[in-house]
């Protein structure tokens, strides 16, 4: 049993670090005045030192995923992924910790976690380069800013139309 107490300690570790879901409310804003001041390198790492902040998109907090949780049936496969939450305040702890482009990745990281994996996958094969026409790509930029506010993924997704168009690598340019 102790072989699998490990696994599921190291799954949970994991989780916290690499997953998606779907956003909440104001959280760095919530985690923040439950503070009472803006998270620092102090803070990190959050599961650590503030666990009662890391939540899976479904509420549950992090402390609820335990070895029996799972075997009694009680842990879903969405209570294992990341909230936008948890990577907003990743995010403000490396802006204060001096590593903004930390911050920016976990910015989108975040507004990416309200895309279906689905449809996500979709949008990650249409960049691949051959595979979309310009308005292709323009339409699911689009998408991604009006339909899921993912406005930092957008623009990436327009670039990268723009440079294909220079570069020759739209659908047709082979």
């Amino acid at each position: 049993m102790t072989e699998i107490d490990d696994l599921i300690s190291k799954i949970v570790n994991n989780v916290q670090d690499a997953s998606s879901s779907e956003p909440k409310p104001e959280p760095v804003k919530q985690a923040t005045q439950a503070l009472n001041r803006e998270m620092t390198r102090d803070d990190y790492p959050l599961f650590q030192k503030h666990p009662e902040m890391v939540n899976a998109p479904t509420g549950k907090n992090v402390s609820e995923i335990t070895l029996e949780a799972a075997i009694n049936g009680q842990v879903k496969p969405e209570d294992l992924r990341i909230s936008s939450d948890t990577l907003k305040a990743q995010g403000e702890i490396a802006k204060n910790s001096g590593r903004e482009a930390i911050k920016s990745n976990m910015d989108r990281a975040a507004e990416l976690t309200s895309i279906p994996d689905e449809r996500l996958l979709e949008m990650y094969g249409s960049l691949r380069p051959y595979r979309s026409s310009k308005q292709e790509l323009l339409d699911i930029a689009d998408e991604l800013q009006n339909k899921y506010n993912a406005v930092i993924t957008a623009n990436f997704v327009r670039e990268a139309a723009s440079e294909y168009e220079i570069r020759k690598k739209l659908k047709g340019d082979n």
